[in-house]
């Protein structure tokens, strides 16, 4: 028993060593500012390669089990030197901390970003959920096939939550019936509806409010949409997050 409780406390410390080396020059301004001028330098990139392979994108091949803000990475191998000189400061590919990503690949290709600060977060909690050598509760129904974390069977102190890429918001951290984290947005989403002169309709996707006007999309997340009362909710079935 004794033995088991060490290996769990030095599978937890592993993770946190490997966590902060994952992002060796995370000090530097530009690894974790967004910055536009490296964003725009990518777009271009991109742009160019896209006229010049007669519509091919210089994307890594996915398949579907990823999400639809994960599924196309950014593949610099392809972009370099002939479309971009240096990889952008910020690229977790330069030690930096965003993962550049296209979305709208067959209409409007456009370059994002997922703040992979987050991904790390949610590393730390499945670790930590693993080592606990307790088979996975799910807690109190939040909404369709998202559920609480039993965090305190897990040695939380209280609900897991991640910064958020939009605001100084902590997001909660959910879980959904295949195992996988979710994460809440609602915080910001109501802040962006508030904004909006013309709302969403009920039933429709509204996630990309969130990054209408940011690069950085909102990775881990169910899909949400809008109530009566002009509210972010959790759509009745859970998809691609």
């Amino acid at each position: 028993m004794h033995n088991y409780k060490k290996i769990s406390i030095l599978l937890i410390l592993s993770t946190l060593i490997l966590s902060a080396c994952a992002f060796p020059n995370k000090e530097k301004t530009e690894n974790q500012v967004p910055a536009k001028d490296q964003l725009s330098m990518v777009q271009t990139a991109v742009d160019e390669y896209k006229k010049a392979s007669g519509g091919l994108l210089p994307i890594k091949d996915r398949d579907d089990s990823y999400s639809l803000y994960l599924k196309h990475p950014v593949d610099f191998n392809k972009l370099k030197p002939k479309f971009l000189s240096q990889l952008p400061g910020n690229s977790f590919e330069n030690g930096g901390i965003y993962q550049y990503v296209i979305m709208d690949v067959d209409k409007d290709p456009k370059v994002h970003l997922i703040d992979l600060r987050t991904s790390e977060v949610l590393k730390d909690i499945r670790i930590r959920i693993d080592a606990s050598g307790k088979p996975l509760q799910l807690g109190k129904k939040v909404a369709p096939n998202v559920y609480e974390i039993e965090y305190k069977k897990y040695g939380f102190k209280k609900q897991p939550t991640v910064p958020s890429p939009y605001s100084n918001e902590r997001l909660p951290v959910y879980m959904n019936g295949g195992n996988d984290f979710v994460i809440d947005y609602r915080l910001d989403l109501a802040k962006a509806i508030k904004k909006e002169k013309s709302l969403p309709k009920p039933g429709e996707d509204i996630r990309y409010l969130l990054y209408k006007d940011s690069p950085i999309l909102p990775a881990y997340s169910p899909e949400f949409t809008i109530n009566s009362k002009n509210e972010p909710v959790f759509k009745s079935k859970v998809k691609k997050y």
